[in-house]
């Protein structure tokens, strides 16, 4: 048995690289998570650089000096955070506060209709059992009045919190554009200076995260605005809420437009029942998911590793539960990672 682990070690660590990066690696995902929730700041920041470093990088290819293109990035960068807090925030506090304010209506409502279901159909469905569901589903609403409340209040108590971080975030932000090379050559000289194995990654995972993390931002704005569009053409209520959270269900393939389609068509059926106007909007944003499945995506996502949808999922599930809404974020691109990781190693075939 040692000799079969001394051949395996022998296989793929003989390379003095490999094992730099097999720490390096290891270091990586312990200071994630240990530390993630400490360096939540400096991983925000570090990810905004990098979508805004595409911005400067446009600007500079049209003739705009990099400091110049900085400071027009970081400004535009500045205005889309003050619109985020002032406007967009206190909207979707406010649609989610009435939600819940209105839920205890919703579920009587809910459960009044579905009382008539065991007289129609009693062969599938039981008093007892619908009962019990909604007993549940009370409990659950219960539970969810008590987070947004005690949330309102643990927020109030950590105001000094929040505002070091609206303060620091943009701040990061704007260093890590502006001494981008400093930083990544001062990164650089810790490593050692062969490293062909580390560029070769390097390249080609450069490109993948930067089109996945900058395709995604786009993504998730246009399927947030268009939602938004198409609900209040409609006069859906919570329209903003339920457009945020259809934006960000693009984070999760596959998963998070199925998932994020039941509070809509809830919402909808209530305010509507089983009208045509519940019928037209649950259309429009059937073209909506449509569009963005076989339209956005692929115009967005061409150059990026396609990856079995099986390992998309394991991937979501995995670093989501290590990393929470960041890992869920970054599950493709990571999942890309360990791939191009695992295509690049090198074996010593004569150690077995």
């Amino acid at each position: 048995m040692l000799k079969i682990v001394q051949s395996w070690i022998e296989k793929y660590f003989s390379d003095e690289e490999a094992v730099i990066l097999f720490v390096l690696l290891l270091t990586g995902l312990g200071v994630v998570v240990f530390l993630g929730k400490m360096l939540a700041p400096v991983i925000a920041s570090i990810v905004l650089a990098f979508i805004l470093q595409g911005l400067v990088t446009r600007l500079t290819n049209v003739g705009l000096p990099e400091r110049a293109a900085i400071i027009v990035t970081f400004l535009l960068f500045l205005g889309i955070l003050t619109v985020l807090l002032l406007v967009l925030l206190p909207l979707i506090w406010g649609q989610i506060i009435s939600l819940v304010k209105e839920m205890p209506r919703i579920m009587g409502d809910l459960q009044a209709s579905v009382k008539l279901l065991p007289e129609q159909y009693p062969q599938f469905l039981s008093q007892g059992a619908i009962q019990q569901v909604f007993d549940q589903v009370t409990a659950e609403v219960g539970k969810l009045g008590q987070f947004v409340v005690s949330f309102s209040l643990q927020g109030l108590g950590n105001v000094v919190e929040w505002l070091i971080y609206i303060v620091l975030v943009p701040i990061l932000v704007f260093f890590f554009l502006k001494d981008k090379r400093v930083i990544l050559h001062s990164l650089a000289a810790l490593l050692p200076k062969d490293r062909v194995l580390m560029n070769r990654i390097w390249l080609e995972m450069n490109m993948q995260f930067a089109n996945y993390i900058r395709g995604k931002v786009v993504e998730i704005f246009v399927v947030g605005v268009v939602t938004y569009i198409v609900f209040a053409v409609f006069g859906l209520n919570y329209a903003a809420l339920l457009a945020i959270l259809v934006g960000l269900s693009v984070v999760i393939p596959y998963i998070g437009a199925a998932v994020v389609t039941i509070p809509v068509a809830l919402i909808a059926f209530f305010q509507w029942g089983w009208g045509t106007e519940f019928i037209y909007l649950m259309v429009f944003y059937g073209i909506v998911q449509a569009l963005d499945g076989n339209v956005l995506v692929p115009l967005l996502f061409s150059e990026v590793v396609n990856l079995h949808p099986v390992l998309i999922i394991v991937a979501v599930l995995f670093f989501g539960g290590v990393w929470g809404f960041w890992g869920v974020f970054f599950a493709i691109p990571l999942a890309t990672l360990v791939k191009a990781v695992f295509s690049a190693w090198p074996t010593n075939n004569k150690a077995l």
